[in-house]
């Protein structure tokens, strides 16, 4: 039997344990994982198609929501 929670979608991971409005989880190292598992969707999904890129688009928002955490732990000097 497959691990059901590696079968699930990084769409549907990224709503789980959600940070407020963003649909992506809290910590850096679940978002770390999203990330790995969305370039990965990203690259076997045909250039250009739907998948491919909405697997982008996700990637720019957990970028984004990594630099947010990362600032957050070591705020710029004032």
């Amino acid at each position: 039997m497959a691990d059901k929670k590696k079968a699930e979608k990084p769409e549907k991971r990224a709503k789980q344990g959600a940070t407020k409005g963003s649909g992506l989880p809290e910590t850096r190292a679940e978002l770390m994982e999203l990330h790995r598992e969305t370039r990965a969707r990203r690259n076997t999904a045909p250039h250009g198609s739907k998948e491919h890129v909405a697997a982008i688009d996700l990637i720019g928002r957990i970028e984004v929501e990594i630099a947010r955490l990362e600032r957050a732990m070591d705020p710029p000097l004032g």
